[in-house]
């Protein structure tokens, strides 16, 4: 029977789990809060913000949703799972206990410190005076401090120096950058190696990792410039080998899960893995409770079961008996930004090219909606620092990138801002094998 679906956030991931639940034969009518004007094209839209859980539920009841996706971080840690299971509604995605994970730094790093999950060296604080004691104590530069609690992707520093480390301190500490998030840090070694994200399904018991993946942080081509919330992606990423996929399922995947029954807090939905390839083997740089953006955008694109049935399972717990199968191809996702993202950029600038918030007659290109709004008149305008994820899907990975590049030169907005050199680093790699 066709299910009635809620999928709370309004961003470009959110558009991509709507574009692959609709998919589904199970897939009946498809709401998306609060959504943004591209996601409208793919979902009704309601206008409530996602951290408003009580008007959330309400709304969920009263429309009588027979299954909500809480894609975004902020509702997950505020416990709107548990709300909706308060009230008979089933939801995938983790509940607040097990949100921890990814809603404070010092929870996940003491967990795999208990339970010997490689990641590395750190110490926790709450006195800013006390950071800075470690650190000078340490010598070792660069050095990252992170803010506890969650920070829209950005509350991590690279610190180069001692000014740079004091100045990270007050920004986090003092300053409160982060708001309350920032009142207690976490010092950690920085490591060296190949970044790789990997998405995985999990119920619980099993844990069925997605295609792996590339992300590109910096605001800049060469990876310069400041840190985002993602510039691109491409999947799979090239550096993360048949071996280092079962070392990390023996030594990082399954003891995660593991150690989070343990502590009494089981986690169901998407865990998502943000790795290192150091040369002391893989380890753990963070754990995200839920889809990352931009990598759901290359990521489900490949995915050739049917997402709904999966998320069911995860509720359900019956992940184990549930296929989970990936395409051989590859994908790439080319964001287009708004000039000055992410520090400072205008919105409402119309976008041209786009017919319905799509490009016409490109079957292999998907045009996710980040931050989009639709005027009255409808004209699609931007509303956000990332406005679109150009994403393309192809047998190889060369060919994704310059399907990618070629769709987006079509989408045309003032100041656009986009990196010019997404995916180059995997293709560095696979020459190099």
């Amino acid at each position: 029977m066709a299910k009635k679906i809620l999928v709370v956030g309004g961003g470009g991931r959110e558009h991509a789990i709507i574009k692959a639940l609709k998919k589904s034969p199970d897939c009946g009518e498809i709401w998306c809060a609060p959504g943004n004007g591209g996601i409208s094209y793919d979902a009704k839209c309601k206008n409530i913000k996602a951290t408003d859980v009580e008007t959330m539920v309400a709304f969920a009841a009263e429309e009588k949703f027979d299954y909500v996706v809480v894609a975004q971080d902020d509702p997950l840690a505020l416990g709107m799972v548990d709300a909706l299971a308060a009230v008979g509604i089933p939801a995938f995605g983790p509940d607040k206990a097990a949100a921890r994970i990814e809603a404070s730094k010092v929870f996940s790093k003491d967990l795999m410190k208990k339970y010997g999950i490689p990641t590395a060296d750190y110490a926790t604080f709450d006195d800013p005076a006390k950071v800075m004691d470690y650190i000078k104590a340490k010598g070792k530069y660069p050095v990252v401090i992170k803010a506890d609690g969650l920070a829209l992707g950005k509350g991590v520093l690279i610190c180069e120096n001692e000014e740079q480390a004091a100045d990270g301190v007050k920004e986090i500490m003092l300053d409160k950058k982060f708001g309350a998030s920032g009142n207690h840090v976490v010092v950690e070694e920085f490591l060296t190696g190949p970044e790789v994200s990997v998405l995985s399904f999990t119920d619980g018991k099993v844990v069925k990792p997605m295609v792996s993946s590339m992300d590109h942080k910096r605001a800049n081509d060469h990876d310069t410039g400041l840190n985002t919330g993602g510039m691109g992606t491409v999947a799979p990423n090239p550096y993360y080998t048949p071996a280092i996929a079962a070392e990390c399922m023996e030594k990082i995947f399954l003891p995660t899960i593991q150690a989070m029954n343990a502590e009494g807090c089981p986690f169901k939905g998407c865990l998502y893995f943000g790795l290192m390839l150091t040369p002391d083997g893989p380890k753990v740089i963070e754990y995200n409770c839920r889809f990352g953006d931009p990598e759901t955008q290359v990521v489900l694109p490949l995915l050739e079961s049917d997402l709904l049935k999966i998320m069911a399972a995860c509720t359900e717990g019956t992940l184990a008996d549930t296929e989970v199968k990936f395409s051989e191809g590859a994908a790439c996702c080319v964001i287009l930004a708004s000039g000055g993202y992410p520090v400072s950029y205008e919105k409402g600038k119309p976008i041209s090219g786009l017919t319905n918030g799509q490009l016409e007659g490109e079957s292999s290109i998907t045009v996710y909606h980040s931050g989009t709004a639709l005027r009255e008149d409808g004209t699609l305008v931007t509303n956000g620092g990332r406005v679109l994820g150009v994403t393309a899907t192809a047998s190889r990975l060369t060919a994704a990138i310059t399907q990618a590049y070629a769709a987006a030169e079509k989408i045309s907005f003032e100041k656009l801002h986009k990196r010019t050199d997404i995916g180059m680093r995997a293709l560095k790699a696979i020459a190099e094998r």
